[in-house]
């Protein structure tokens, strides 16, 4: 899971993951959390493809550049 993979690189343990949890759910409720997951989930998506785009525009330059 990503989230888990953030707060791990944070240092963040079990009981802090929890409390941010918990605050979460008193912020937003209950039926804001799955939008906000969702939408999260959709910006992480386009970063990579615009990630990879990028990545593809420079490596045919590159190629380019090479003939």
């Amino acid at each position: 899971m990503i989230l888990s993979s953030i707060f791990a690189i944070m240092g963040l343990g079990g009981q802090e993951m929890v409390f941010i949890f918990l605050a979460l759910l008193l912020l937003f409720g209950a039926k804001k959390i799955p939008e906000l997951a969702r939408g999260l989930g959709k910006g992480i998506k386009e970063f990579k493809d615009a990630t990879k785009d990028v990545r593809e525009n420079i490596e045919e330059g590159l190629k380019e550049s090479e003939k």
